[in-house]
């Protein structure tokens, strides 16, 4: 089975993709590091390499918690298995 993206964090609402561009509409396997459990997603968008893709519906004004570390907060709706990058989240410094 390949891992399309990792979840290092049971408590991450993002996963990481690690093979390169992911169509949407794409049934993908994830890890979660911490408990080494799999899960299965399936792509709502098209996904690069490296870039983030939502665990589960995420509302505008959310934490988005990436490697169980605070990455920045959605800006936009976002669903479960859409491409999470700078269109829908924001880092909170600005």
């Amino acid at each position: 089975m390949i891992t399309h993206f990792i979840v290092h964090d049971k408590a991450d609402t993002v996963g990481v993709m690690v093979v390169e561009d992911v169509p949407a509409g794409a049934d993908l396997n994830g890890w979660i590091m911490e408990t080494d459990e799999t899960i299965s997603l399936k792509s709502l968008d098209p996904v690069p390499l490296g870039h983030k893709i939502a665990l589960n519906d995420i509302r505008p004004g959310d934490t988005i918690l990436k490697y169980g570390h605070d990455v920045g907060r959605a800006i936009a709706e976002i669903g479960k298995g859409h491409h999470v990058h700078v269109h829908n989240m924001k880092t909170k410094r600005w």
